[in-house]
């Protein structure tokens, strides 16, 4: 009776790791979808981390899939700290929630004088041209 107790403890070590890491691996997909995300959008993500906010299942083209909710901060003008979030299912992302001060993003510069010292404002990049 051991053996098959054993077997059991085995197979459900072995699931706990393999979600584990099949977390993981989401997890990095989402930082590199929020850095890509914010460089399009003129953004600097903020400690270049994402934090798993929510899971739920979603019904996705009839039939149910996982959907990760992340968190994460950015900055628009350097001086400030803004919440995004993202929605991916497996590889693919879902949506997406960035800040919006009703201005577009990464066009209005603060004034120089308005900045604390230790404060480098943003600028806006120059698009990029494709290959």
């Amino acid at each position: 009776m051991s053996q098959v107790s054993d077997l059991i403890a085995l197979l459900a070590l072995s699931g706990v790791a393999g979600a584990w890491l099949k977390f993981t691996h989401a997890r990095e997909r989402a930082v590199d979808e929020a850095r890509q995300q914010c460089a399009q959008h003129g953004l600097q993500l903020l400690d270049e981390t994402v934090s798993l906010r929510s899971f739920r299942w979603r019904r996705v083209g009839g039939s149910r899939r996982l959907e990760l909710g992340y968190a994460f901060e950015v900055s628009a003008h350097g001086d400030d700290r803004l919440d995004g979030r993202l929605w991916m299912h497996g590889e693919r992302l879902a949506g997406l929630s960035l800040p919006s001060d009703g201005a577009p993003l990464g066009t209005v510069e603060p004034s120089p004088s308005a900045l604390p010292d230790n404060v480098v404002p943003l600028r806006p990049r120059p698009p990029r041209a494709g290959p």
